[in-house]
């Protein structure tokens, strides 16, 4: 499938590379790209082979220093509304996709960049990275979900501070925060996210699966519910060819050879 605003490209069997790629304007989302990035989720979702997607910024100025200002500066309250709602439905079909996504974040990471990072299931970021939500700079709300799933990782008043002064923060300070995981020098970014990938695909696909929505699923609920819902996973994976291979792999002292099965 043919892009214009996106990348999609396999780096090593089973992990994916997608890249925002609009770097004359710092890889900024509109419309457009939002939608490819839709189109590349399902993409991966439909192949069985893909097992980790790292989604990074094209150039070393920005992974995403936010929505398309230019597209949406004369839209009427229901366009912004309808916009909104797509981002939100895309990122969350991006934070949903059954494999392990990675967002590697060099430079400007804003607004909708941070959201978008944000649906990620982590973060990792080069020294020179700035993270933000400044829309009340432009006289609005963040409005891919930079106000719920902010404060679901840095907490309320860290968030009210972000989204209420506009101000940026670094690398060091989002790691600080609980934002960012990791934070590497700007050459060796890449190359440290290639290394978790690698890591990543020798393990359980069904168990990764698994672990990721009893995690996103479960963080919403009451623990009484939230541990019945690991409880079931867990149980589940005991049907599974992997759990038989990887606890016989351990008591036979040899590296697991799990296929998914």
């Amino acid at each position: 499938m043919n892009f214009e605003n996106i990348l999609l490209e396999e780096l090593e069997p089973g992990i994916f590379l997608l890249t925002i790629n609009r770097p004359k304007v710092f890889n900024a989302l509109n419309q457009a790209t939002v939608a490819e990035i839709k189109r590349a989720r399902d993409l991966l979702d439909a192949n069985p082979q893909a097992r980790v997607l790292l989604l990074t910024g094209a150039g070393s100025k920005a992974f995403a220093a936010g929505a398309d200002i230019k597209e949406m500066h004369n839209m009427s309250g229901i366009q912004g509304r309808d916009f909104s709602q797509e981002g939100l439905k895309v990122f969350r079909s991006l934070e949903t996709l059954p494999i392990p996504v990675i967002a590697v974040v060099n430079g400007y990471c804003l607004g909708g960049g941070c959201e978008l990072a944000m649906s990620c299931d982590w973060i990792i970021a080069s020294e020179n990275a700035f993270f933000g939500q400044p829309e009340v700079n432009l006289g609005v709300t963040p409005g891919f979900g930079g106000t719920q799933r902010l404060p679901r990782l840095i907490g309320r008043g860290r968030t009210m501070e972000l989204t209420m002064t506009g101000r940026q923060i670094s690398a060091e300070e989002a790691k600080d925060w609980g934002l960012v995981n990791h934070v590497y020098q700007q050459g060796e970014l890449m190359e440290k996210a290639l290394e978790t990938a690698r890591d990543i695909i020798k393990k359980g696909p069904v168990a990764l699966e698994l672990t990721k929505d009893t995690i996103l699923r479960g963080q919403d609920m009451d623990l009484d519910n939230a541990c019945a819902l690991e409880s079931k996973a867990f149980g589940l994976t005991f049907s599974t060819e992997d759990q038989k291979e990887g606890m016989s792999a351990f008591l036979e002292k040899r590296s697991a050879k799990f296929h998914g099965k």
